[in-house]
């Protein structure tokens, strides 16, 4: 029988997955920064509630990412994704149909799922599974691809919303994930044939059980560091990306000109990806991780202290988080190894994605209550945590590069079992 990561060029599986990931993100957490105006005019429901719903389909993300993880460790990333597509044309449909707001934040829900079995910690596992300790480049790729969800699925919403109404926005993406994302996963990814459960030491790694040698404590550590440096980083990421626009105009700029600036992210953390894939390969994951957190944390400076500078903030910022998307599949598989690799990270989004779900709402109050300066000086405080934490990795990172194949926490133990 042929290996079944060969029925599939890494090519193949990079474009098919790469379509995939703009598609389901400009589905879901793209939607409402276009289509949650237009739905509170015409529906007179409040503007709060529907942006709230997207943080009720994080938080569902957020708890089943565990589960999530699990089911592709035994079953691969094939059925998952597509299953995901699936109920993102599902949810997109209840959204489209919805006669109240109950039923419109039900629809929310159901994304919720998909969002939880499609975005990018799926898409990471599925590779890990597929390609193993390899899966770095890859998934510098796929982010690559995935850096253009907004700048695609923005002037798209636009476009349909103009042509088709909001309900009728949304049931073309329904369409659009019924049609073409399903069959793309369903056909372009490989089958892969099922394996056990995540090995017991990632289990007890992410369960929090106490272990008692200590290379079990070590694992302890090393797990709850990422877990933290991660979702720190997301929370920032969320709230710049929720309320970036009018921080900046609370900050003095015009809407128009905070528009204009806005869109220098996104170019900004593709070129970064670029970079990374270009030159950064055989540097460890750790180093890349404290690059991103002195980026945010130096853009965050100059976007808090001078107004003149918040062009270069915001690249330099852009940048950084741009770094820290691949720094979120590739981390983990540095230092955990391949093994378990899929259910390791469904566990490490549960708080990621929670701490994305509420981000947003408590971005919100600090705005209304004390303005976007007082936003900027909380994340940069959480940045400069994140900054302290990914230094706290270094030694872990151990010597020689990523190339050199610097042993990972499961390559020690087994080492040690072997003494």
């Amino acid at each position: 029988m042929a290996d079944p990561v060969t029925q599939r060029s890494r090519a193949t599986v990079v474009t098919v997955m790469g379509i995939g990931q703009v598609l389901v993100w400009g589905s879901s957490y793209y939607l409402p920064a276009v289509l949650a105006k237009p739905i509170a005019t015409q529906t007179g429901w409040p503007l709060p509630w529907i942006i709230g719903a997207l943080s009720l389909a994080l938080l569902v993300s957020g708890l089943i990412s565990p589960k999530i993880g699990d089911l592709i460790e035994r079953n691969g990333g094939r059925p998952v994704l597509t299953g995901s597509a699936l109920l993102m044309a599902a949810g997109l449909a209840i959204l489209a149909a919805a006669p109240n707001l109950a039923v419109f934040t039900l629809g929310w829900l159901v994304l919720g799922g998909a969002m939880g079995a499609g975005l990018y910690d799926p898409a990471f596992a599925t590779l890990g599974r597929l390609y193993g300790q390899g899966a770095r480049a890859v998934i510098t790729s796929l982010t690559l691809i995935g850096g253009f969800a907004s700048t695609v699925c923005w002037p798209l919403s636009a476009v349909l919303l103009e042509r088709l109404g909001w309900r009728g926005a949304c049931l073309a993406y329904a369409a659009i994930n019924l049609l073409l994302v399903v069959p793309l996963y369903h056909f372009g990814l490989p089958r892969e044939p099922p394996r056990p459960a995540a090995p017991r030491r990632h289990s007890a790694v992410v369960s929090g059980t106490a272990m008692s040698s200590p290379y079990g404590a070590r694992y302890h550590v090393l797990f709850w560091l990422v877990a933290v440096t991660m979702t720190l980083s997301s929370i920032i990421a969320a709230v710049m990306s929720v309320h970036l626009l009018t921080i900046l105009q609370q900050r003095g700029v015009t809407l128009a000109t905070a528009v204009e600036l806005g869109a220098v992210v996104g170019p900004c953390q593709v070129g970064a990806r670029l970079i990374d894939l270009l030159a950064g390969q055989r540097t460890h994951p750790v180093w890349e991780g404290l690059l991103s957190a002195i980026l945010v944390s130096f853009g965050l400076v100059l976007l808090l202290v001078h107004r003149e500078a918040v062009l270069a903030g915001l690249v330099i910022y852009g940048g950084g988080i741009g770094l820290r998307s691949i720094v979120r599949g590739t981390l983990p598989l540095a230092l955990f190894g391949p093994d378990g690799y899929p259910a390791l990270v469904g566990r490490l989004a549960f708080p990621m994605l929670l701490g994305q779900a509420a981000a947003p709402s408590a971005g919100a109050i600090l705005l209304e209550r004390f303005g976007g300066g007082s936003v900027l000086l909380a994340l940069l405080v959480m940045a400069l945590a994140t900054l302290a934490l990914s230094a706290a990795l270094v030694p872990f990172a151990h010597r020689g590069r990523e190339g050199d194949a610097p042993q990972t926490a499961a390559q020690d133990e087994q080492h040690i079992a072997q003494r």
